[in-house]
């Protein structure tokens, strides 16, 4: 059953931009490192929130790519424009 990775977070303003043009090179380390991966959206939400909504080919493979956490330089880059986790939920797409 396909996994959706729900990742709520904040990032002060001064760092948006790189957030943003750190995108596409953590979208890259994601498919070439990643098995299971088979997409991502980016949200802006109000008040310096972001949603990252990440789609998974199964639970496992979501539980795979959160023990490699930030191992590659792509990854990495986007994770340190982030300031504040604010809540991370899986769910199975449906």
């Amino acid at each position: 059953m396909a996994t959706v990775e729900l990742t709520r977070f904040r990032v002060v303003p001064e760092r948006a931009a790189d957030l943003v043009a750190a995108r596409p090179a953590m979208l890259a380390d994601f498919r070439a490192d990643r098995a299971g991966f088979r997409d991502a959206h980016l949200v802006q939400l109000p008040g310096d929130e972001w949603l990252d909504i990440v789609f998974w080919d199964s639970p496992a493979d979501f539980a795979a790519s959160r023990a490699k956490g930030a191992n590659l330089p792509g990854i990495t880059a986007f994770f340190a424009a982030i300031a504040e986790l604010i809540s991370s939920e899986e769910g199975a797409e449906q």
